[in-house]
């Protein structure tokens, strides 16, 4: 398996190219029209819920958390009785997005505090920030340091 080198800051890519633009376009356009069409939901908060479920599945499957919407949808997150664990950890992450949507929706900003609210509900703990030092992320190649 070939490793992946994040590449440095700023990307020398262009991202203003048409195709990009035309694309932020139409996306512009979708949440327009969202936005128009959300108040008249009778319940909005079905709406942010579904999305953020969906959107918890689908990245956690970046990680190897692999669940199925039938596994997700049989399970009981008020009683919090999950069909497997991967379903009781995409929960944690949708719960996580709807908590820090919510701060960022009342405060305009997200501190650092709404960060370790956030992770210790992924987690499922209050281990906050590392706190051993020495822990980077290097170019497995060279052994540059890219982030500390």
């Amino acid at each position: 398996m070939m490793k992946y080198n994040i590449p440095l800051l700023p990307l020398s890519a262009d991202l203003e190219t048409k195709e990009i633009l035309k694309k932020t376009n139409d996306a512009n356009k979708a949440l327009a029209e969202l936005k128009g069409t959300a108040p008249v939901i009778p319940n909005e908060s079905i709406l942010i819920s579904t999305l953020s479920l969906k959107e918890a599945k689908d990245s956690s499957a970046i990680e190897n958390i692999i669940t199925t919407d039938d596994e997700l949808y049989q399970s009981d997150f008020n009683l919090k009785i999950f069909k497997n664990n991967a379903s009781k950890e995409v929960y944690n992450y949708s719960n996580a997005l709807l908590i820090g949507f919510k701060n960022v929706k009342k405060n305009n900003f997200i501190s650092i505090n709404d960060i370790l609210e956030i992770q210790s509900i992924i987690v499922e703990n209050n281990a906050g920030f590392r706190k051993l030092p020495g822990t980077v992320l290097k170019n497995e190649q060279t052994g540059e340091v890219i982030y500390t």
